[in-house]
């Protein structure tokens, strides 16, 4: 779809269309998560106890006390994982950018297995650890970007890989000498929503809301780093401090995703680009509707990973990896394909 030659009023109101839309979708997919599971409710059920309808004391406790917190888990998750992803594509101008792939969530993933390994009994200090050692791996990436070739997009990238694998190295090398953790590590490595009640809700939207106002304000700014950096610099954008902002901000939201869900993938690649596709490149629409699209994305998945072959639950990084590798090798093809012409 060619978005540069429709009108500009006509493209505003299509992309608010499909915002309205998005969130509409988003709505169905949270009263379906809420409806299904090992005890299934009706549709008017849910909304009855919504309404202030008196239900049985077990509909009440199932939805209020253990879906209702997971699919908001699910929903903030979802949203930090994409708008991190979009702001990591934005900065790098690759679509392919995502915090899994270029060491954010690593950076995170190991803080974690640090805590469970080395102190199993600070299990409450993972979701912090969790939330430093992005933001860890973030700086590492940026300085390294700096000292090899003045902060550019490659460097980025190649510094990003280079730290995610060495993280990820670490990380074995930790849970195969404490092999005794393997089980819970092997799980957080995953990413799960199981179990997680209002306290994981309460530790992960204030970091959500800030940061997603953030990537909300930067927004117009990121537009002009699709322009290339001397171009930028040219209208006066400040593309360090920029750049450094907006991978900050996209460490805070990953960091936060992964203290409170584990290491999940893809997302941050998957509602990035489908938002592009569906309303183009500007990131004053692309950064809210790809905060809809990961959380319709990290909510479904985990619906079907609780519920396809009930009573066994699987991660829902599972379920978002069998949806994200062929999407990524989509990519691949699709970009190799670009550059041929």
């Amino acid at each position: 779809m060619n978005f540069q030659d429709r009108p500009r009023e006509v493209l505003h109101a299509y992309r608010l269309t499909m915002l309205i839309t998005t969130t509409a979708v988003l709505a169905g997919v949270v009263c379906i998560s809420l409806m299904v599971g090992t005890i299934r409710f009706s549709l008017e059920e849910v909304f009855g106890l919504f309404l202030g309808k008196d239900q049985e004391g077990l509909i009440r406790q199932i939805i209020l006390n253990i879906r209702l917190p997971r699919i908001l888990t699910g929903l903030f998750v979802g949203m930090n994982l994409a708008v991190s992803g979009v702001l990591l594509q934005g900065i790098i101008r690759n679509p392919m950018a995502s915090p899994n792939i270029i060491g954010v969530n690593a950076g995170a993933g190991l803080a974690a297995v640090v805590i469970m390994a080395l102190f199993p009994g600070q299990i409450g200090a993972i979701p912090p650890a969790s939330f430093v050692g992005a933001l860890g791996a973030t700086f590492l990436i940026y300085v390294l970007a700096n000292t090899s070739g003045g902060g550019g997009t490659v460097y980025i990238v190649l510094a990003g890989i280079a730290i995610s694998n060495l993280m990820n190295a670490v990380t074995s090398a930790l849970m195969m000498i404490h092999s005794d953790i393997l089980e819970v590590t092997y799980s957080w490595l995953l990413g799960s929503l199981s179990g997680r009640s209002w306290t994981a809700v309460s530790s992960v939207w204030p970091y959500s809301a800030g940061a997603l106002a953030a990537a909300l304000a930067i927004s117009p700014k990121m537009n002009l780093f699709g322009l290339g950096d001397e171009v930028a610099m040219s209208v006066g954008l400040s593309v360090r401090s920029y750049r450094l902002f907006a991978m900050l901000t996209a460490a805070v939201l990953a960091g936060s995703a992964v203290s409170v869900s584990g290491t999940i993938g893809f997302v941050g690649l998957i509602a990035p680009h489908t938002a592009r596709l569906l309303i183009g490149n500007d990131h004053r629409y692309s950064v809210p509707l790809s905060a809809l699209l990961g959380a319709i994305l990290l909510i479904a998945s985990d619906t079907i990973a609780r519920t396809i072959f009930q009573p066994v639950e699987l991660s829902v990084g599972i379920i978002t990896s069998i949806f994200g590798a062929p999407f990524f090798l989509f990519l691949l093809y699709k970009r190799r394909k670009d550059l041929r012409r």
